[in-house]
């Protein structure tokens, strides 16, 4: 009775998450009926009134946005589309309004609420209908380091006992492309890929379910070189420059209250300095809010790693680290070229070099500049031991292999929730 069925339940599968369907469902669910019920047309110069083609026009751009803003951001892994509709929606209508104010054009109030609360209605109810769909069908073709995928809790995963290709629509087929493969197995790779069946390499599907890169050997990443992109890193710079000079009145005042809080906690110094490992490997000094009694250099291995319910913690330390306020005065690092808003976090030097030592390739983290957030944080937490550094390193060569402004995007989002949260704090 399944295997009669699961050809049915799989062309839906692929019918809802096609770029298609979701353009035509989200923007005539969300513009075109809103639209076609609240627009008044007015009959002058045989035109519409310029306040409701505005509104309808932004309504579109906006449901276009967040269709695409989604997918792109799907692709990778640990992210909840469905938490981030809201968000996403609400930058776009936000941006679309501004422009409105900036350049004086006229639109609709009623019309541009009706277009946004219709466009995510209409994305949470598709958001809902591919949930209850059932997930593609992954063949997983024998051989090789292919056992790992059997483990991903994520994957709709089943073995390919015979060399042939599976007819049911929609499914894929994962394997070791490195393998030694018997003559039929390559025959039914080569017949998969000219039929048009996605034949995806296990390592490929690994790092896009768990967001890491397994640290076996430095593997070319996905821009062909072990450097990555030099021309995006120096936008990036760019961004970030611009970011601060944005930014900086507000984290001035801010800072100029915790400040004062620490102050008023109890004696000691307000910014709290630290020798880190930086950009290619060049020592830095790191300021951050002091938020314990007892003040190190990071020369010291143990006292630089904070442990769980750590004592030295003041009262008002365990807030700056909860909404990570204590790492606000690194915009003086970001500004001096040391560190980036996003990347991989910088160790004490004692740390690092320790890390060195145990882990291979960990020095390779600092082919990019360090970040006061990144793609390990938000997954992962503050860590302390060696076998939580290796999970932190794969996150970490996952962050430098896709560094793309996606990536950067994804983890600005969820920055936010961990900030929300404190989620990783100790």
């Amino acid at each position: 009775m399944l295997l009669t069925r699961t050809p049915q339940l799989t062309a839906q599968h692929s019918v809802l998450h096609s770029l298609r369907f979701e353009l035509a469902f989200v923007i005539a669910c969300g513009v075109v009926l809103p639209f076609a019920l609240l627009a008044n047309f007015s009959v002058g110069n045989a035109a519409l009134q310029q306040g409701p083609l505005n509104s309808f026009v932004a309504g579109g751009l906006g449901a276009v946005g967040l269709v695409l803003i989604l997918r792109r951001l799907r692709v990778y892994p640990g992210m909840a589309v469905v938490r981030s509709i809201l968000p996403v929606l609400g930058v776009i209508y936000g941006v679309s309004l501004a422009m409105f104010t900036l350049l004086r054009l006229d639109y609709s109030n009623r019309l541009l609420l009706a277009c946004f609360v219709c466009t995510l209605v209409a994305r949470y109810a598709l958001a809902t209908l591919r949930h209850r769909a059932p997930q593609r069908i992954h063949w997983i073709v024998p051989g090789g380091r292919v056992d790992i995928i059997y483990d991903l809790p994520s994957m709709a995963a089943l073995p390919l006992w015979l060399p042939t290709v599976p007819e049911i629509a929609g499914s894929a087929l994962i394997a070791d492309l490195h393998a030694d493969h018997s003559p039929e197995w390559e025959r039914l790779l080569a017949e998969a890929a000219i039929s048009g069946k996605p034949v995806y390499h296990y390592k490929q599907v690994w790092e896009a379910e768990t967001g890491k890169v397994q640290i076996e050997h430095l593997s070319e990443n996905s821009f062909g070189a072990l450097v990555p992109s030099l021309t995006y890193q120096k936008l990036k710079r760019a961004v970030d420059l611009m970011c601060c000079l944005l930014v900086f009145p507000g984290v001035v005042l801010l800072m100029l209250v915790t400040a004062v809080l620490i102050k008023l906690d109890g004696p000691g110094p307000v910014f709290f300095l630290q020798r880190r490992m930086g950009f290619r490997g060049r020592v830095f000094q790191v300021f951050k809010f002091r938020t314990m009694t007892v003040v190190n250099d990071g020369e010291h291995r143990e006292a630089s790693i904070t442990q769980a319910g750590d004592q030295r913690i003041t009262r008002i330390g365990h807030f700056l680290r909860r909404t990570r306020l204590d790492e606000l005065p690194q915009i003086i690092n970001i500004i001096r070229g040391e560190m980036s808003w996003i990347g991989p976090r910088p160790e004490a030097v004692s740390l690092s070099s320790w890390y060195e030592m145990e882990i291979p390739f960990y020095r390779y983290r600092h082919i990019v500049r360090p970040g006061i957030t990144g793609w390990a944080q938000v997954n992962q937490g503050h860590v302390a031991s060696l076998e939580e550094i290796d999970d932190k390193l794969q996150y970490d060569f996952f962050y430098i292999k896709n560094l793309s402004y996606w990536l950067d995007i994804l983890i600005v989002f969820r920055t936010m929730r961990v900030v929300l949260s404190g989620f990783g704090a100790k």
